[in-house]
């Protein structure tokens, strides 16, 4: 599936999530229901994915993990706060560069419109 189209489901699919339960809901509570959606769409789709940090040729486990990462390439970092801010992105692009993937969603469920709170992140490595 192209890139785009796959980007486009899965906001169809947060936005459902949004409109059925509002904001104000704990990040877990969304990821759930995100993660449920995504596989009952038919997507491969992994929780907590842990991504090693690799220094000086040792991978090390330092608690890095994706909330969800759709398909093995779009990884999914989602929030349930006042505002998005450049931490919150900083955050979803090393994700994206310690596995080496090339696409990204910003999503925070903690506003009253979701396409207000969502940011697509591109890696160009």
């Amino acid at each position: 599936m192209k890139e785009d189209l796959l980007i486009r489901t899965i906001i169809g699919l947060a936005i459902d999530i949004h409109t059925a339960l509002g904001p104000g809901l704990l990040e877990s509570a969304y990821k759930e229901c995100l993660f449920y959606k995504i596989d009952k769409a038919g997507f491969q789709v992994e929780k907590e994915k842990i991504m090693p940090l690799f220094f000086e040729e040792v991978s090390l486990d330092c608690g890095y993990r994706i909330d969800l990462l759709v398909e093995n390439k779009l990884v999914l970092e989602l929030k349930s706060v006042e505002g998005l801010n450049d931490i919150h992105l900083a955050q979803t692009l090393t994700y994206m560069k310690l596995g080496g993937y090339r696409f990204g969603l910003l999503i925070n469920f903690n506003v009253l419109r979701l396409k207000d709170g969502i940011k697509r992140v591109v890696n160009g490595y």
